[in-house]
């Protein structure tokens, strides 16, 4: 005889026309919370305390765009009879990897405009960017997505896993592997370690290679447990993309500790000077001159 287990309400509450779903309520927890963390560490690395306000401004809508671009290119099929449906986004499918590259993108423009250097920034990002990883893949859960091959109910009990996990992977009608729940805690062991090197002083851009290397190591090997995979000619997208982040990261790596010396660390710090006080002791300068 079939179970019957209702899964959990994708819907956190309804007001008239508004409807607000775990899904975005927790990548919306997750960034806030990643924000917190950035916008603190740029304070204690010199920087003005508004920087990672105004980036949000510009990375945020930016990254969930091109996230949702990428999901809907490699599943263009899941909208093409109705492509409204690209805009449903409370329905899941924001690809980590789109979002990554849009961010990323905007990170190195920004800092052009602002003159601050885009590796300090992007290490002062990577440790949030665990953390939205770790708190989103929640979302993912609520909406039952992310999800691996299929298994028994021993096998998750066997996990010490709580009742209301193991039953939200009952999923028509089978039990599912929770990669939604490993890849949440690879990310968050990943933090851990992001946030201890920041203490070694490595330098500038090492620590989100390491984020690089750390993510797709972990995205990897779960991604070959998943069933919802993105596919392009047959393979798996996401392994295809985590394996060229990581040789890329361990290129630039080698390539930058070639240049020695010419590479700033982590820790160096960044002298803040008021503009006013600058124009006025240059003009005191021109004065002794004369």
């Amino acid at each position: 005889m079939e179970e019957t287990i209702q899964p959990l309400n994708r819907l956190v509450f309804e007001f008239g026309f508004i409807r607000v779903y775990w899904y975005g309520l927790l990548i919306g927890l997750g960034v806030l919370l990643g924000y917190i963390v950035a916008t603190r560490e740029t304070v204690k690395r010199g920087l003005p305390k508004d920087t990672f306000a105004d980036l949000l401004l510009y990375a945020l809508p930016i990254a969930i765009l091109s996230a949702r671009l990428y999901y809907v290119i490699f599943r263009w099929e899941q909208f093409a009879d109705n492509p409204i449906r690209m805009f449903y986004i409370w329905e899941g499918g924001l690809a980590i990897h789109g979002g990554l590259i849009g961010g990323v993108a905007t990170v190195i423009v920004f800092c052009r405009k602002r003159n601050i250097s885009a590796w300090k920034i992007l290490d002062i990002t990577a440790p949030s960017l665990l953390i939205g990883q770790a708190i989103g893949r929640w979302g993912n859960f609520m909406n039952q997505e992310v999800y691996g091959g299929p298994v028994t109910r021993e096998f998750l009990e066997g996990l010490m896993l709580p009742e209301f996990i193991v039953n939200q992977m009952y999923i028509n009608g089978q039990y599912y592997h929770p990669t939604f729940l490993y890849e949440s805690l690879w990310n968050l062991l990943g933090l851990a370690i992001l946030l201890y090197l920041r203490r070694v002083n490595l330098k500038q851009g090492e620590i989100f290679f390491s984020y690089l290397i750390w993510y797709s190591v972990g995205r990897f090997i779960i991604e070959e447990m998943r069933l919802d995979n993105l596919l392009v000619f047959g393979l798996k997208t996401a392994q295809i993309v985590s394996v060229l982040l990581v040789i890329g990261a361990i290129v630039l790596w080698i390539y930058r500790r070639k240049q020695g010396d010419a590479i700033p660390r982590y820790l160096d710090e960044v002298p803040q000077v008021n503009p006013s006080k600058q124009i006025g002791a240059t003009k005191k300068k021109k004065k002794k001159k004369r």
